[in-house]
This record gives C-alpha cells, sequence and structure tokens, in this order.
C-alpha cells in the first residue's frame, strides 16, 4: 500500500475570517507556507439575481509540503493563530490533504479572472490573455500574499485610480505588495510609478508583475516606507497620485510621520484598508494635515478615501 506521503504531497490549510482580519491571518499563514498564500471573498450565490454576492468574510488558503517538517509547521502556524485568538475571536483551522498532481489546480482554482470598473479585468498569469476580451487586462502571478485583487479595498483602489486618472502623471504606491495598483497605474498611462514595501520579500513578486505585463520599464520597486521615499536623494519624492492601500491604525500612523508630503499641491492621495467605522476618525486626521475630502468609495465594510491637496 502506497504511504501517505505518496498518495498526498500537500495539506491544504485554510481559515474563514472577517476581511478586517485576512491580511493578519494571511501574513501568520505566510511564515509558514514556503508555496504563497491566497486570499478570497467568501460568496453566496443569489437565486434571483443569478449571481455570487460577497458575504463581507474572506478564506485565507495556504499549501504545506508533506514532509517531515509538515506536522512540526502545523504546530507552529496552530500555535501562532491561538495567540493571535487571544487579541480577536478566529474559527479553526481547516485542513486537506492534497494529491501531488492535483495540488497546483487547487491552488489555482482560488483564483479567477476579476472585472473590476468600467474597463478593468485582473487575470491570473496562467490563463489565456483573450480573456480579457475590451477591458485593460492586469495579469497577476499571486505567488504569495501581497495583494491579487481578490480584496474589497484592492478593488477600490483600483476603481479610484480608473475614476480619477493617472495619464501622463507620476505616482506613488505605498503598501505596493504585488505591484498590482502600480501595474494598473502603468496600463492607464502613468508616466513613472515608485512602488515601495516595507518586506523584502514582496519586491521580487512585484518586478515578476510588471515584467508579465510589459510595463517594467515604468515602474520602479524598492524596499521601504513612506519616510524612505521622502528621504529620498532623487525624485520621486512627490508625485499627483499616491496610494497607500494598507491597514487603518498604519494609515493613521502615516499620517502623522508625513505621508500627505508626499502628495503634490492640487494632488490626490488615496487611502485604502479602512473599514468604514474607521473612515471618520481617518478623515478628520488628513483635514488637520490641509487635506479635504473628495469622495469616499464603499464595497462590503470597506472604503477607500480620496483626499485632495490644495495648491
Amino acid at each position: 500500500m502506497p504511504s501517505v506521503d505518496k498518495l498526498y504531497a500537500w495539506l491544504e490549510a485554510s481559515m474563514i475570517c472577517t476581511g478586517e482580519l485576512a491580511e493578519a491571518v494571511a501574513e501568520v499563514f505566510s511564515r509558514y507556507s514556503p508555496e504563497g498564500v491566497v486570499i478570497n471573498s467568501v460568496t453566496r450565490f443569489d437565486p434571483e439575481g443569478h449571481e455570487e454576492i460577497p458575504t463581507g468574510d474572506m478564506q485565507v488558503t495556504a499549501y504545506f509540503p508533506q514532509d517531515d517538517q509538515t506536522e512540526d509547521l502545523r504546530r507552529q502556524l496552530e500555535e501562532a493563530i491561538w495567540h493571535m485568538s487571544q487579541i480577536a475571536p478566529l474559527n479553526a483551522i481547516e485542513y486537506k490533504l492534497i494529491q501531488d498532481q492535483n495540488w497546483m489546480e487547487a491552488w489555482k482554482a482560488n483564483y479567477k479572472p476579476l472585472k473590476i470598473g468600467r474597463n478593468l479585468i485582473v487575470l491570473p498569469a496562467w490563463v489565456d490573455p483573450a480573456l480579457a476580451e475590451n477591458r485593460v487586462p492586469i495579469i497577476i502571478s499571486p505567488d504569495m500574499a501581497f495583494g491579487t485583487g481578490t480584496h474589497p479595498s484592492t478593488q477600490l483602489c483600483m476603481l479610484a485610480l480608473e475614476k480619477y486618472g493617472v495619464r501622463d502623471m507620476d505616482v506613488i504606491d505605498i503598501g505596493t505588495g504585488s505591484g498590482i495598483l502600480a501595474i494598473e497605474a502603468a496600463k492607464l498611462g502613468a508616466k513613472w510609478i515608485l512602488g515601495v514595501d516595507n518586506d523584502p520579500e514582496a519586491i521580487p513578486s512585484a518586478i515578476n508583475n510588471a515584467a508579465l505585463n510589459g510595463v517594467s520599464e515604468k515602474i520602479f520597486f524598492e524596499v521601504g516606507t513612506h519616510t524612505d521615499v521622502l528621504n529620498r536623494k532623487h525624485e520621486p519624492r512627490h508625485a499627483p497620485r499616491v496610494i497607500a492601500n494598507i491597514l487603518s491604525p498604519i494609515l493613521a500612523n502615516m499620517l502623522a510621520t508625513g505621508l500627505t508630503d508626499l502628495v503634490s499641491p492640487t494632488g490626490l492621495l488615496f487611502l485604502g484598508g479602512v473599514l468604514e467605522h474607521q473612515a471618520q476618525a481617518l478623515a478628520d486626521q488628513a483635514r488637520q494635515l490641509g487635506m479635504t475630502l473628495r469622495e469616499t468609495l464603499y464595497q462590503e465594510d470597506w472604503v477607500v478615501l480620496v483626499l485632495h491637496k490644495p495648491a
């Protein structure tokens, strides 16, 4: 009889959690998963509209190779999640064994083409680009938990960039992750884009995605934060379009430490990763720094604030 290791080469670990906790859970999963993490919106079928409706929850999924380290990694993951659950309630992790020949297909099944706004579509790298039809394709290889377009906050930022435009403008993307927003800016005609992330492992993923989209010459990715951009010796240190799609508590700290200084006069700052109940406090903080609220975009419990800097 074949061994379990030969039949099942991968262990799938997944958890359904609130949208607010999804990025934090994914970060914990990614510490132990060498193959990366996928974040998906949980949907329910609406029989009247014959479509899938987001529930507001997210599913975080990771894959672990079955070897002599698997059980140790599983125990470490369980312990890390237990500590996290002492801060916020979490569901149990669910596990499933995946046969070797099927694990990649199971992983890819978690990520499908995603239409956004009037003209955009996010495509996983393995599908036929012809699926884009007449939309602007943004090709992403979701090899790590750095942003694949499935999170409502990312989608709202994409909508905001499409609505307010970036053509012939410089763009700064703080917390660039997979580079999805920087790539969108390039596809929409931005002149030059700087994407920074404080996680060094995000940068190779972003560079690879830019190459998949044929926009590498327009985007420069580097490790850092907004303060590193402010301290750069060369431009761009400022831009008419600045994006920060992170989490509200981090954004509040960034606002207090110079984030709005990145925005050129008359420019716009897009703040994503904000839950609806956090938006007012963040908008008030930005207002005290001289910004005015142009618009608030909503999706499920998430919002993106569009802030304007006066001349």
